[in-house]
């Protein structure tokens, strides 16, 4: 009798033992499962922003594909349409911007796609962008908006551009207290591209006597840097 309860007892035991193990076998299989598919994002996200700095734009998607966050940044803030906008890859930026990434994510230096379009003066990047939906009152760290850096390097093509697509303001003032037409009189040369860039600030009416903080206007410093063909254009205005 004893002997038999004892057997019982033991084939009880060894029962447990074994579901025990199934079912742990079991929750292990699945946190493996997750951990790997928690370790894949973070790769796919890597891949992703060097996918999107060197404008691989099938890379891009791809990695997308593989679970990749269009909102993963690097080091510096950086996210990948930010990479792509600074590069001027337009595709890998459009596959992005169907991938629903943000134009107005800002790294630490408070770049932003939108914003660096400017610095570049792309204007197959901007025509990228606008279907984002940027907002055109987020500013550098200048407290610019993305006009007044192209108003100052010359960038008349996409100026045309953001002043006919966009409800961009032409005359906000940045803190240095200019506007895109003061920045273009100040920090231009005067030359072919800065009287295009000026003429076409002027026509979407930017205002010419709109001083800067010392109360100089436009027209007097284009007159005491030289530049007649601007002055001219200021005085017409």
């Amino acid at each position: 009798m004893t002997g038999a309860v004892l057997a019982a007892a033991l084939a009880v035991l060894t029962g447990c033992a074994a579901t025990g193990g199934g079912a742990g076998g079991g929750s292990a299989g699945s946190r493996a499962s997750g951990a790997s598919a928690s370790a894949g994002a973070p790769r796919a996200g890597q891949d992703l922003l060097r996918a999107a700095e060197r404008g691989d734009a099938a890379a891009v998607r791809a990695a997308l594909a593989a679970g990749a966050d269009p909102a993963v940044r690097d080091g510096r803030g950086r996210t990948p349409l930010l990479a792509a906008a600074l590069g001027d890859h337009v595709e890998a930026a459009k596959a992005l911007v169907e991938a629903g990434a943000d134009p107005d994510a800002q790294d630490d230096t408070k770049d932003s796609p939108w914003l660096v379009t400017g610095v570049t003066g792309s204007v197959q990047m901007a025509r990228v962008l606008v279907p984002a939906r940027p907002d055109y009152t987020v500013v550098n760290r200048f407290g610019g908006t993305s006009l007044i850096p192209a108003a100052e390097r010359g960038h008349a093509a996409y100026v045309r551009e953001v002043l006919r697509t966009t409800s961009i303001d032409v005359d906000h003032v940045n803190d240095l207290g200019w506007t895109a037409l003061l920045e273009a009189v100040i920090l231009g040369d005067g030359g072919p591209s800065h009287q295009e860039v000026v003429g076409l600030l002027l026509e979407a009416g930017a205002d010419p006597e709109l001083a800067d903080r010392q109360g100089v206007t436009p027209l007097r410093h284009a007159e005491r840097k030289g530049h007649g063909e601007i002055a001219k254009l200021l005085r017409d205005a």
